[in-house]
């Protein structure tokens, strides 16, 4: 596939042979991108590749060693002028940056709460929110506390607030993955308003079909270099794989396992599992070396069952059985004595201590094996990170490398290694891939069959097509209630149709 323009419109905002280095690491190696304005264009590629040092590149945040970004074919602001930068552009990143205690009008207008006054006038504060939020078609209230709203209204938020200093180029940086199927579909209508009322969006994800749907231009990124810009009509999703790759071959995640012993004892059995509110008489059993999946869209209570599984939530009622003993008592401590290994949904607010190393996440619950009397043996400690760096290909300069550091993909490798140090009978994962690139995501499937294949329990709970690839039988939960279930084999459009209750 050789490079095109996508168009001869005039750009809202370009990068022209962008370079940037930190240290002895090149970031990124005389990159173009130009994106059209009234346009969605995506920006691909692996962890690693360069995308995520752009973003700050072009929202000011970093300054290039070489080159140049232009908005509306004029320089950039200079660093120092945010206000000139804000009025330009923005950026939604997959971490929130609502401030969950202050309310939907004090977020929206934060920093800037006098509206050009002396004073504070909060009724005329609330009005202002009131009428951006109206000319934005965003349905929550200004008085809502922030934490109450959901992912989906958060973006929303913080998309209003960026129209309101008069972006009309916007940055969503993976802004699907802690949303379900009606909640992405929901967002890609709002794009394409937005889009008929002059909105420019550059679109990051990790999921190819929704970059397919959505956006109209794809720029390629890879090892820090620009790989190819084209049309997304005239890019197949191989081309398009390869390019982010360097592959030439279809990627092939499917990989033979062992076959069951279906007379075995159940090394997870959930009975009736309840929790008012949020789901009713959940059972099903996992086989050692069984891959469950449990799948369902919003409000489904998948990821509630998971949580309560695993000792986050209290069940009102039902059971939890591993290896044939019942736990007697709740809480994410009893879970891992017991032998549940787990991955939560978000490594960001859930998955990783930012601020530890690698190793020091990576081990988190095992520190036991690291030593005796509260002293941990350094030397062990490197030796099992070491193996766990090597079985998951995390790339890191070493076990004591930061973990904020490392990549998105990379990151969630560390998550599943602290999941895997206690050698769990009982593996839990929630959207396991989510957030990761197509290489991350190939490694990570190949982890949850290696365990499955070793005689661990696996139950993935997730609504991503591609989590559920290598379950031997999905179940599908709707409305907190299993409803469904599908052997290996399963179609597409009968297992979405099953999650959305049209079937």
């Amino acid at each position: 596939m050789t490079n095109s323009t996508v168009d001869d419109q005039f750009p809202i905002a370009e990068a022209i042979a962008v370079s940037k280095r930190f240290g002895r690491t090149v970031a990124l190696d005389r990159v173009e991108l130009r994106v059209t304005a009234g346009r969605t264009h995506a920006l691909v590629g692996r962890n690693g590749a360069g995308k995520s040092t752009l973003v700050s590149i072009l929202t000011g945040l970093a300054a290039p060693d070489a080159g140049q970004v232009r908005f509306h074919g004029e320089p950039a602001p200079a660093p120092a002028d945010r206000d000139d930068w804000r009025a330009r552009v923005a950026c939604v990143y997959q971490k929130s940056t609502i401030i969950p205690e202050l309310s939907v009008a004090e977020n929206l207008f934060l920093g800037r709460q006098r509206l050009d006054g002396r004073i504070i006038n909060w009724r005329r504060l609330r009005g202002r929110a009131r009428e951006l939020l109206d000319t934005w078609s965003v349905p929550v209230a200004v008085d809502t506390v922030a934490r109450d709203l959901s992912v989906e209204h958060r973006q929303l938020v913080e998309i209003a607030r960026s129209l309101s200093h008069g972006a009309r180029f916007i940055i969503l940086d993976e802004p699907t993955a802690q949303l379900d199927g009606p909640a992405i579909k929901r967002l890609f209508a709002r794009i394409g308003d937005l889009q008929a009322q002059g909105v420019t969006f550059l679109f990051i994800s990790h999921h190819l079909d929704e970059t397919y749907e959505i956006c109209r231009d794809i720029t390629v990124f890879r090892d820090a270099k620009h790989v190819l810009t084209a049309p997304a009509a005239e890019l197949g999703k191989q081309d398009l794989i390869a390019a982010m790759t360097g592959d030439t071959a279809a990627l092939d995640t499917s990989g033979p396992r062992a076959a069951l012993d279906t007379s075995a004892a159940p090394a997870l059995e959930v009975g009736e599992l309840t929790r008012t509110g949020e789901f009713a008489d959940i059972g099903f059993a996992v086989r050692p070396g069984e891959i469950v999946g449990l799948a369902g869209g919003g409000s489904s209570g998948r990821t509630e069952v998971a949580e309560t599984i695993v000792g986050l939530r209290r069940a009102s009622a039902g059971s939890v059985v591993v290896g044939g003993t019942p736990l007697r008592r709740s809480g994410v401590a009893a879970a891992l004595r017991a032998g549940i290994g787990f991955v939560p949904r978000d490594r960001h607010e859930e998955g990783l201590v930012p601020l530890m190393s690698v190793a020091d996440n990576a081990t988190l619950t095992v520190p036991r094996r690291l030593g005796r009397f509260g002293l941990l043996s350094r030397n062990r400690r490197t030796m099992l990170v070491d193996r766990a760096i090597h079985e998951l290909d995390i790339k890191a300069d070493g076990p004591d490398q930061g973990v904020d550091e490392l990549s998105g993909g990379n990151q969630q490798k560390v998550v599943f290694a602290r999941a895997l140090a206690t050698e769990p009978s009982v593996l839990v994962l929630i959207t396991p891939t989510a957030g990761v690139d197509v290489r991350s995501k190939d490694t990570l499937r190949a982890v949850l069959r290696a365990a499955a294949g070793r005689g661990t329990a696996v139950l993935v709970v997730s609504d991503e097509l591609d989590d559920l690839r290598d379950c031997d039988r999905v179940l599908v939960l709707r409305l907190g209630g299993l409803t469904a279930e599908f052997e290996k084999g399963w179609d597409d459009r009968e297992l979405v149709a099953a999650m959305e209750g049209l079937s």
